[in-house]
């Protein structure tokens, strides 16, 4: 969509919005003012690109008579290209599904025990990060390991402002490795195990249309570490999608309506990757970072807690911060990487 079509677009939705009837609508209100949100910054930076083209012009007229105008002019040759390029970024394709809330997984790999800790370790970095950006974060089903760490757990994560949890966590899908000292060894000797990440823009039941017709349900009795029972009633549920094969369980909550919702939430998410993925060769190219198998071979970023140090294999960012990071101070890793994103595009449309 070129320029001229965004600013028709954002005047069109200027006019719905100023209409009561829309707003009856709190699902279509929601949707068209996301937009109106996404297209301010780009027509409030055409706008004020214009405005400065127009006084550059009448500062260069009047330069003549008056040296304060030669001066306005300098400065204004000085600024018009800074937003020129600023609009450029801004017209850069962005991604759909930047303004949405995530679900997250979590999976031990290799490593057995260590391996679930450092899971436990990765879970209570992103609910910090998300705590410092004031996101809500919700733990929606958890297998507990014994030494307290996760074989392998799912947490949503929701935004209260316009910016989406997918910008910034959509990069963390992949195999994370850690390098330690497990507190399994008796020797001191470092240990290199993994944990898998994968993350699914959640979908709403307006993006997923989920046929009843198209899933088995089976109910059972949950159980937590070593075989011990949560409760005495078949509340946990597992839900298979026929025609794709997709099963999920969720087991945390003690009513079976409540883990069959949840179960609901990860299936309709896991749904709408999967036809992003058919629809879209650049999203499934996306999706093959993502962990396949959770195999220190395949990693995205490596934890060196003897050097204290950080490493994102994909961009080359390296830092000797990692008990910050841990504590949630991933803003720096994040940026690192949406900038390597957004170069590579303005390359593309360069």
């Amino acid at each position: 969509m070129n320029l001229d079509e965004l600013l028709k677009e954002y005047s069109e939705l200027e006019l719905r919005l100023a209409d009561p009837a829309v707003h009856a609508d709190q699902h279509q209100a929601r949707t068209l003012g996301r937009r109106y949100s996404q297209l301010t910054p780009i027509v409030a930076t055409y706008r004020e690109l214009e405005a400065a083209r127009d006084d550059l012009g009448t500062a260069k007229e009047l330069a003549s008579e008056d040296e304060t105008f030669a001066a306005e002019a300098a400065e204004l040759e000085g600024r018009i290209p800074q937003l020129e390029e600023r609009l450029k970024h801004l017209l850069i394709p962005r991604d759909p599904n930047d303004d949405k809330d995530i679900i997250m997984e979590i999976k031990a790999g290799e490593g057995g025990e260590e391996s679930a800790l450092f899971a436990g370790d990765l879970l209570r970095m992103y609910l910090r990060y998300a705590e410092r950006l004031g996101w809500k974060t919700e733990i929606i089903d958890t297998q507990p390991s014994d030494l307290g760490g996760y074989k392998d757990v799912t947490v949503g994560i929701r935004a209260k402002g316009d910016e989406g949890v997918w910008s910034r966590l959509k990069y963390e899908g992949g195999v994370h490795r850690v390098q330690r000292v497990p507190v399994t060894e008796s020797q001191g000797r470092i240990h290199t195990s993994a944990a898998g990440v994968l993350v699914y823009p959640e979908a709403e039941e307006v993006d997923v249309h989920v046929d009843p017709n198209d899933l088995r349900i089976d109910v059972y009795r949950s159980s937590g570490p070593g075989g011990q029972s949560v409760n005495t009633t078949d509340s946990a549920v597992r839900i298979t999608h026929l025609p794709t094969g997709v099963v999920v369980s969720c087991q945390n909550e003690k009513s079976q309506l409540q883990n069959k919702e949840s179960a609901l939430r990860i299936l309709r998410a896991r749904l709408l990757a999967i036809a992003q993925e058919e629809a879209d060769a650049a999203a499934q190219a996306e999706r093959k970072s993502q962990v396949r198998t959770v195999d220190r071979s395949e990693r995205v970023r490596t934890y060196n807690f003897p050097e204290n140090r950080i490493s994102d294999h994909r961009v080359g960012f390296k830092a000797y911060n990692l008990d910050q990071v841990l504590d949630g101070e991933l803003n720096a890793v994040t940026q690192a990487l949406i900038d390597a994103e957004m170069a590579e595009k303005l390359a593309q449309h360069s």
